[in-house]
């Protein structure tokens, strides 16, 4: 681990930082005896606890199942709606009360999320309960992100260049290096750059956005991996393949980039706005919505050339985008989840 670095420095950490800083006190509720019992023994279990503040609290990743959304947060807690956004319910069992980071679907049944003290949990119900696939909460390395190439092979990753992977899908997790041993002389990758968010790349290819500037693309997988020097210096907090096969990352002080060569160069796209971006969608009309700190959202029409950045006047942050209902997006963060307009216009006009 780089002695250079002590704290978290990406994009969920950032937001954590903020949403812990700003959750609001609640008045405490009247708990029913034989439920407060359910709830000591779930805690002391290690199990997340049932609360009606679910989604309305802390929630940093969502996936989109087409008739369900899932999304994961703080205290382990994972909401679930099946009629777009508009009601949530937490999933039955989740054996974990560690801040969740990201979730991920092969389909619309098997799921994983992982999140801090190294959790990796799964699902085979469409996310109403969880089983415990892999923890390591002493060596303080919490997990960002978690994709699978096919059903059986998949990669995790993480702060300080954590990488896990597993063949047997999902039941077992081993150390995995994605810099190459040796090294190569790139300015920046010894300081073992947080892992901060994988992303499937055009023909099978696989990406992740990482700190110091660096892209990582894999070939066969997630077996191997090779880093990219990007121009930028800073942290890219997520990316994604667009329709036209184009690739976009995003990250920090509202730096886009865009690569037309399956990242092998990239060129930076100006934002005009200092906003940093954590997550984001390609809808179906192919307008392009990135989400982030202070409240910023951007949006493109022209497959990521330009965008237009609008302020939300709650200045919350922002980590997550999934599409919504009439005209809209819900993104995720600070204060759970929102229902937000998908264009700039309709969000300027308050329609």
């Amino acid at each position: 681990m780089s002695t250079l670095r002590t704290a978290l420095k990406g994009g969920v950490a950032a937001l954590v930082l903020a949403g812990v800083a700003s959750v609001p006190a609640q008045a405490v509720p009247t708990v029913d005896p034989a439920e407060a019992a359910v709830i000591r023994e779930l805690e002391t279990k290690g199990y997340a606890t049932p609360s009606d503040l679910a989604a309305k609290t802390l929630l940093v990743a969502a996936a989109d199942l087409g008739e369900r959304i899932v999304a994961v947060g703080q205290f382990g807690h994972i909401v679930i709606s099946d009629d777009e956004g508009a009601t949530w319910r937490q999933a039955a069992s989740v054996p974990t009360q560690a801040l969740l980071t990201a979730v991920y679907f092969a389909d619309d049944k098997v799921g994983y999320a992982v999140g801090h003290d190294a959790v990796i949990i799964k699902t085979e119900d469409g996310g109403e309960n969880w089983d415990l696939k892999y923890d390591d909460p002493e060596a303080e390395m919490p997990l960002f992100s978690v994709r699978f190439a096919d059903a059986d092979n998949g990669v995790a990753v993480g702060a300080f260049s954590t990488a896990l992977s597993t063949t047997d899908g999902g039941e077992t997790w081993n150390l995995q290096s994605v810099i190459p041993d040796p090294p190569p002389p790139l300015e920046g990758l010894e300081y073992e750059p947080h892992l901060n968010a994988l992303f499937e790349g055009p023909d099978g290819t696989m990406f992740i956005a990482a700190e110091t500037g660096f892209v990582f693309r894999s070939l066969d997988n997630g077996a191997n991996w090779e880093p990219i020097k990007t121009p930028y210096f800073g942290s890219f907090w997520g990316g994604m393949t667009l329709n036209d096969g184009n690739i976009l990352i995003y990250g920090m002080r509202g730096n886009v980039w865009r690569s037309d060569d399956q990242g092998t160069t990239w060129t930076q796209v100006e934002t005009g706005s200092k906003k940093s971006f954590g997550g984001g969608i390609q809808l179906d009309d192919g307008t392009i919505v990135l989400a982030g700190l202070n409240g910023g959202v951007a949006y493109s029409t022209d497959g990521g050339k330009s965008f237009d950045v609008v302020d939300r006047p709650d200045r919350k942050g922002y980590s997550a985008v999934v599409d919504g209902p009439d005209g809209s997006v819900l993104i995720f963060g600070e204060p759970g989840v929102v229902k937000h307009p998908d264009t700039a216009e309709a969000f300027r006009s308050g329609t």
